[in-house]
């Protein structure tokens, strides 16, 4: 298959200044705003409560969000998944448990009109969603239950630790999970409570110490793929193939995560899978080039780098739209048909396969000819210092 017959002569290197000046303000833009404005983090990394809901009748995102807002909980994401008429739905809300700083302050108010309970008796612990308390006298599950319930903390659970050395009685309280509430959320507008018009089909957690854990893999799987590339590339190259190679990756990597800064999609594991799997793409296409320049600085050794780097992209400029397009194409279905945070990686990667093809002509190949320019001075200089012999 042939997309260009002829052999074509564009001057890329031409254009490299003003390509690489746009690219870099660009960059230095996205940056700026990621450090300004942050990623809308997901449920992997924020940490938090995921719960799959399916109705039995049709119903629209928008009408899932008014249900569970008007049920008192805000901040929450919905999303439909699946086929229009299946009726499902992912809830997102922060949080793993209910209990949190300000329903902790209530609750042991609470706890403290119980006899013989003080406020020093009183330890809470945010992350997990357990009180404990210590009583001189012994309390009852149910009463302990109700005291807390009535501050606006569920409780999925109390635990009856025992009587310790100093004769006191320990109580532990578990917070139910957010996803209790969300179900109360969602019944609040169902007429008969025996008979839902929803079911809970799977339920997600993920705790902040996790989701900051998985958030660190994350960035150090795409840390350490950029450096494995980089070795590999100045193993089968020179010095001045490797810096530009890096730098198309880092640019790559950058105006992908752009694209997630500006649409506020959820950046997630999924987001870091289409990072890595962007940066692979974007090295590839710059092997492709760099082997090109490679054999047709053998085949051309009398001319300048900037016409022998022109002649090499301009012949792989086929391979380059034919490999892109066809790599879109594949991503097209999941455009369609894919929703959630398969579309929004879908998104992604053809964002990176557009700036990746644009990185390995105006990023990797104007940064070799540059350093290759560089170098040329520095001999040059080094020449005219030497001293002439008579």
């Amino acid at each position: 298959m042939q997309i260009l017959k002829n052999k074509t002569n564009f001057d890329f290197i031409g254009k490299r200044k003003p390509a690489f000046f746009i690219s870099t303000a660009v960059n230095l833009i996205i940056l700026v705003g990621i450090a300004v404005f942050g990623f809308n983090l997901g449920v992997d990394f924020a940490g938090g409560t995921v719960v799959e809901v399916k109705f039995n009748h049709p119903v629209s995102a928008a009408d899932v969000r008014e249900r569970v807002e008007s049920g008192q909980l805000h901040d929450v994401s919905v999303q439909s998944i699946g086929a229009a008429s299946e009726n499902s739905f992912l809830v997102r809300l922060g949080g793993v448990t209910q209990l949190n700083e300000e329903g902790s302050t209530k609750a042991s108010q609470a706890l403290q009109t119980l006899a013989q309970v003080d406020a020093k008796s009183i330890r809470s612990d945010l992350a997990n969603g357990i009180i404990t308390v210590r009583s001189k006298q012994p309390l009852t599950a149910a009463q302990l239950e109700k005291t807390v319930e009535d501050t606006g903390t569920g409780v999925e659970d109390v635990r009856d630790i025992g009587q310790s050395q100093s004769g006191e009685y320990e109580y532990q309280i578990v917070a139910s999970g957010m996803a209790d509430r969300i179900r109360g959320a969602l019944m609040h507008a169902v007429q008969d409570p025996q008979a839902p018009d929803f079911e809970m089909r799977r339920v997600e957690y993920v705790g902040p110490q996790v989701g900051k854990q998985l958030r660190n893999r994350g960035f150090q799987a795409l840390l350490f793929s950029m450096v494995a590339i980089l070795i590999y590339v100045a193993f089968r190259f020179d010095f001045k193939f490797g810096p530009g190679a890096l730098l198309a990756m880092l640019h790559d990597v950058i105006m992908v995560a752009g694209f997630y800064l500006v649409t506020r999609a959820e950046f997630s594991l999924t987001a870091i899978a289409a990072l890595l799997t962007v940066v692979g793409y974007s090295v590839n296409d710059t092997i492709v080039i760099y082997d090109r320049i490679r054999e047709d600085m053998a085949k051309y050794p009398n001319r300048p780098l900037a016409e022998v780097i022109n002649i090499a992209v301009n012949d792989t400029l086929a391979r380059t739209i034919l490999t892109s397009g066809v790599t879109s194409l594949s991503l097209v279905g999941l455009l369609i048909f894919g929703v959630g945070e398969i579309r929004d990686f879908a998104w992604a990667m053809l964002v990176g396969i557009l700036v990746g093809t644009y990185s390995s002509v105006y990023i990797a190949s104007p940064v070799t000819l540059w350093l290759d320019e560089r170098a040329a001075g520095r001999e040059k200089k080094s020449g005219l210092d030497q001293p002439k012999v008579a």
